[in-house]
C-alpha cells in the first residue's frame, strides 16, 4: 500500500503516524473523495516525507487490549505506576525485559513497561494484514471493546495492501470500523453506565477512538447528551461495491433519527430526508435477512410519514409522486410491509415508533377526500390567521365564517378531511398535527353555554411522538371513542379509550380494543379500516 511512510518513520513517531496512515489508507480507497475524517487527521500528524519507503527490519507497535493497564517504570508488578493506558491505545515497542515490553507511548510523551499478554505486538506489515483482520471480526462480536476495534482496525489499515483494501477486506474494515464507532456512540448516549469508573472508562474510550480520527457530533435532546458517530467509513462503503448486508448496517447507522441535529434549518433538513430516503432505497431488501428487511422499512417508513407532513405544510407539488398522498402512501406501505413475526425483542420500539410517525401523517395520503359531515348544516371551514396560521371554524346554516359558532387557530396542518360529527349533532372532531410526528384530537362541543372547542393531546407528557385520534361516537351524545399512543420523556403508551365529551375525561380504558365493551359496539368502521393504531 502506497502510503507516503516508511516502516522506521511509523515506529519513530509511534501513534500520531499510526492516526496518519489511517486517513491515508482511507484516502486510498476513497479516490477523490474528501472526507471530514482526512482533513483533521491531516491537521493533527502532518504526513512524513513522500520519499520515505517501507522498510521490513521496523520494530514493531503494540495495541493495549485492556482497559486500565499499568505503564509501570521497570518490568515488575510492585514497580511504581506511571500512567494508566486504556484498549486500543498504540504504544512504540522498544525492547524486551522478563515477561515485559519496553514501551514509548507518544500521546503521553513518557516510557515504561507492560505486560506482553496485555497488549498486540505487529510490526504493520503485510504478513501481519489477516491475523488482524481475525482480530477485528473477534473483537466486533463483544460489546465494550469498540475503542480496540478502533485500534486493530487503523493497524489493520496501515499493514493490509492497497489491493486489498480495494477489494472486499477492505469493505469489510470500513463496515467493522463504522460499527465500532457507532456502536460507541451508542452506548455513551445510553448514559447507563452503572459507576462512576464504568462512566470514566467510556469518556477514555471516545478519546481514543478520536485520536484516530474518528468523529464524534453531540446534540442535546430532552435535556440529555446525544452522541453521534458522523458516519464517514458508512459513506466509504456506500460508495464501493459492498454487500446488501453490509449496504444495510450502513444505511441504518447514517439514517438514524436521534442523530439529526436539531439546529439545522428547515431547508438543510428537508434536503437530509430526500437524501435519508435516497439512499434507504438503494439497499436491495429482497437480498437480505427479514429481521434486517424489517428495520430498513420501518426506517423507510419513519422517513415517508415525515416527508409527507413537511411536503403537505408546503402544499404539495405539480408531481404526483412527490405530493404529500405520495409520501403518506410509501410511508403506509412500508410499514405494511413489515413481517411482525419477524421483530427482535430490540426491534419492538422501533417499530411502535415507526407506526405512531405514520399514523401521525397518514391523513396526507386522504387529505383530498371530503369530510365525513354526513346530513345537516353544521361543517367546518378554515381561514388564515396571522402569518402560518390556519384558523378552524365552525358554521351551520345561520353563522358563517364572519360569525362562527367557534374558532380556533393553530401554526400547524388541519386535516380537514378527518372531520366528523356524531348523530346527535352536538359535537364535532377533527385530527391537527402541529408537528411531524404528534397529532392532536380537537374536540367542539355543544353545551347551554354554546359551542367551545378542546384539544385532546396523544399524552400528558412534552410532545414526543404520538398521536390522539377519533376511534368512534357511542350513541347519546355523552361520548366518544379514543385511541392514543405516545412515547415521550422515557415512556410509551398505547391506550383505547371511552371519554366523556364533558370535560374529554377517560372512563375507562384498556391496552387492547377487543378489552373494551364499547370498542366492541361502536368502533367506526372507516377509523378501524385505516387506523394503524390496531396492528
Amino acid at each position: 500500500m502506497s502510503t507516503g511512510c516508511t516502516m522506521r518513520d511509523v515506529v519513530r513517531t509511534g501513534a500520531t503516524v499510526l492516526i496518519a496512515a489511517l486517513a491515508a489508507a482511507l484516502a486510498t480507497v476513497a479516490g477523490a473523495a474528501s472526507s471530514a475524517l482526512t482533513a483533521s487527521v491531516a491537521a493533527v500528524a502532518p504526513a512524513p516525507p513522500a520519499a520515505a519507503t517501507r522498510t521490513a527490519t521496523a520494530p514493531s507497535m503494540a495495541i493495549v487490549l485492556r482497559d486500565q493497564t499499568a505503564l509501570r517504570a521497570s518490568p515488575r508488578d510492585s514497580a511504581s505506576q506511571q500512567a494508566v493506558l486504556w484498549q486500543g491505545e498504540v504504544l512504540e515497542v522498544r525492547g524486551e525485559r522478563l515477561d515485559y515490553l519496553q514501551v514509548w507511548d507518544h500521546v503521553r510523551e513518557r516510557g515504561g513497561f507492560v505486560r506482553a499478554s496485555q497488549v498486540h505486538r505487529s510490526r504493520l506489515g503485510a504478513a501481519d494484514a489477516p491475523a488482524l483482520l481475525t482480530l477485528i471480526a473477534f473483537t466486533r462480536q463483544s460489546s465494550g471493546n469498540e475503542a480496540l476495534g478502533v485500534g486493530l482496525t487503523a493497524a489493520y489499515l496501515q499493514a493490509a495492501p492497497a489491493e486489498a483494501l480495494r477489494g472486499a477486506a477492505g469493505v469489510e474494515a470500513f463496515d467493522a470500523l463504522g460499527t465500532f464507532a457507532d456502536r460507541l456512540a451508542q452506548r455513551v448516549s445510553a448514559g447507563n453506565a452503572p459507576t462512576k469508573a464504568a462512566e470514566a472508562a467510556l469518556a477514555a474510550h471516545l478519546e481514543v477512538a478520536s485520536r484516530y480520527g474518528v468523529h464524534f457530533a453531540s446534540f442535546e435532546r430532552g435535556g440529555r447528551m446525544q452522541i453521534c458517530y458522523d458516519g464517514d467509513a458508512f459513506r466509504r462503503i456506500l460508495a464501493r461495491q459492498a454487500e446488501p448486508l453490509q449496504q444495510a448496517r450502513a444505511v441504518l447507522a447514517l439514517t438514524r433519527p436521534e442523530c439529526v441535529d436539531p439546529a439545522l434549518s428547515v431547508h438543510d433538513r428537508a434536503a437530509l430526508d430526500e437524501w435519508r430516503v435516497a439512499v434507504l432505497d438503494r439497499v436491495d431488501s429482497a437480498k437480505l435477512p427479514a429481521y434486517l428487511k424489517n428495520r430498513v422499512a420501518m426506517r423507510r417508513a419513519g422517513l415517508w410519514s415525515t416527508i409527507a407532513f413537511r411536503r403537505a405544510r408546503l402544499g404539495g407539488a405539480v408531481d404526483t409522486e412527490a405530493t404529500a398522498a405520495g409520501a403518506a402512501e410509501r410511508a403506509l406501505d412500508e410499514l405494511a410491509s413489515i413481517d411482525k413475526s419477524e421483530l427482535t425483542d430490540d426491534d419492538q420500539p422501533g417499530f411502535d415508533s415507526a407506526a405512531i410517525r405514520v399514523n401521525a401523517s397518514r391523513w396526507a395520503a386522504d387529505s383530498s377526500t371530503a369530510p365525513r359531515l354526513g346530513a345537516g348544516a353544521l361543517s367546518l371551514a378554515t381561514t388564515p390567521g396571522e402569518p402560518g396560521q390556519t384558523c378552524v371554524l365552525l358554521v351551520d346554516a345561520k353563522h358563517d365564517a364572519s360569525a362562527p359558532l367557534a374558532r380556533r387557530c393553530t401554526y400547524g396542518i388541519v386535516w380537514v378531511a378527518s372531520a366528523t360529527k356524531n348523530r346527535e349533532a352536538n359535537a364535532l372532531a377533527v385530527a391537527v398535527q402541529p408537528m411531524e410526528a404528534w397529532r392532536e384530537l380537537w374536540v367542539f362541543r355543544k353545551s347551554k353555554d354554546g359551542w367551545s372547542v378542546s384539544v385532546l393531546p396523544p399524552a400528558t407528557t412534552a410532545p414526543g411522538i404520538g398521536f390522539a385520534e377519533f376511534a368512534g361516537w357511542v350513541p347519546g351524545g355523552q361520548q366518544m371513542l379514543v385511541a392514543r399512543e405516545a412515547r415521550g420523556e422515557g415512556r410509551y403508551k398505547r391506550s383505547f379509550e371511552l371519554v366523556r365529551l364533558d370535560g374529554l375525561g377517560t372512563e375507562r380504558q384498556a391496552s387492547d380494543p377487543s378489552l373494551l365493551g364499547a370498542f366492541q359496539r361502536w368502533q367506526d368502521p372507516a377509523w378501524k379500516r385505516a387506523t394503524v393504531s390496531v396492528r
